[in-house]
């Protein structure tokens, strides 16, 4: 059975993931309040925002922008950052 979360993204109960993404608190904070759908989602987001940007994940300002951006996409209604490429027509 796997375990169920009222997901903060999509506004009802979902399956949660198998384990934190990441350690500390705010692993934990996804953890216990994003479903394994809108996971999959910000990480398709991340992708387009690493691409598009051409981040490197050992760039510490990059990893910050990053954790920013994820927190924007998962809790709350802020628009995220996107490159001019993907905005809405």
């Amino acid at each position: 059975m796997s375990r169920k979360v009222q997901c903060v993204k999509m506004g009802e109960e979902l399956d949660g993931m198998d384990f934190p993404p990441f350690p500390g608190e705010l692993g934990e904070r996804v953890y216990n309040n994003v479903s394994k759908e809108a996971w999959k989602q910000w990480l398709a987001q991340q992708t387009i925002l690493i691409n598009e940007y051409r981040l490197s994940s050992l760039d510490p300002k990059a990893r910050s922008f990053l954790m920013e951006e994820m927190q924007k996409f998962l809790f709350s209604d802020e628009d995220i950052d996107m490159p001019e490429e993907f905005k809405a027509l």
